[in-house]
């Protein structure tokens, strides 16, 4: 059994007294679910009393979620003002996210604007696509850039307009193009076995007391399938890398995912 995720593993890239940034690991809660795992809310708390021994319960506010499966770059806030004011940035579209994704085969167009509208089946955690007049629908858009292939595995950029649940994983499927080990919306089977191909590897915001514009970059776990495949630090030549591994010169191929797809 794989070692439990704590507060102590946690990456914090950044903090002061209005700000924390973390790296939110794969396969972990944004915060509390019906799971009742471990989630990133919870142990951002628990390092903050430990590191500044708080008694009692620390205030740490959530203003933006990931879906459990997606890894990458969070910000969360240590006060409620700070909360409210980040929040604020997000209702306005002042908060830039982008991410990387790989997608299973190659694009019609290297870029493009995608903007559908969304509705979420709670009780199947299933995302469509459905008409703009359809009770609950929530407008959706993304732009995203082709940067590589391998093997017919694309590596994309998104820059997300909209925080949709599950937005970047029904969207690219939409076009053919579904994510890297994602079964609920039609990726290779030859994938599943591997976490989904989608990473939050960078935020912009202004601080919500300084007002200084701050951009955090990080990159995806380079030992892993399959970012491990491509040269994602020539595409993101700075940031956090979030393991200290050899380079990736004998990583140029995506070589078991496509031994899987031969058996």
């Amino acid at each position: 059994m794989a070692q439990e995720f704590t507060y102590k593993d946690l990456a914090v890239i950044y903090e002061d007294n209005h700000v924390i940034v973390a790296v939110k690991p794969c396969n972990i809660p944004s915060q509390s679910d019906s799971s009742n795992d471990k989630d990133m809310l919870t142990l951002v708390k628990e390092y903050v009393v430990d590191k500044y021994n708080k008694e009692g319960e620390a205030y740490v506010g959530l203003v933006h979620r990931l879906d459990r499966p997606t890894g990458g770059v969070m910000v969360f806030a240590r006060t409620s003002k700070a909360a409210a004011r980040l929040s604020e940035q997000i209702k306005n579209h002042e908060f830039e996210k982008q991410y990387l994704c790989v997608s299973c085969g190659l694009p019609k167009e290297r870029n493009a604007h995608l903007k559908h509208y969304l509705k979420k089946n709670q009780a199947k955690n299933l995302v469509q696509i459905v008409p703009q007049a359809t009770d609950g629908a929530k407008l959706a858009e993304l732009d995203y850039s082709f940067i590589q292939e391998v093997n017919g595995f694309s590596l994309f950029k998104i820059n997300l307009q909209t925080g949709r649940s599950h937005q970047i994983r029904v969207q690219m499927a939409s076009q053919g193009l579904p994510l890297f080990g994602d079964s609920k919306y039609g990726a290779n089977p030859a994938t599943f076995r591997h976490n989904l191909g989608l990473w939050a590897t960078q935020i912009k915001f202004t601080h919500p007391t300084t007002k200084e514009k701050m951009t955090f970059i990080v990159h995806p776990p380079k030992d892993e399938v399959p970012w491990r495949a491509y040269d994602i630090s020539r595409f993101l030549n700075v940031g956090i890398a979030t393991n200290s591994y050899d380079d990736l010169a004998n990583y140029n191929k995506l070589d078991d995912v496509k031994n899987d797809a031969k058996k």
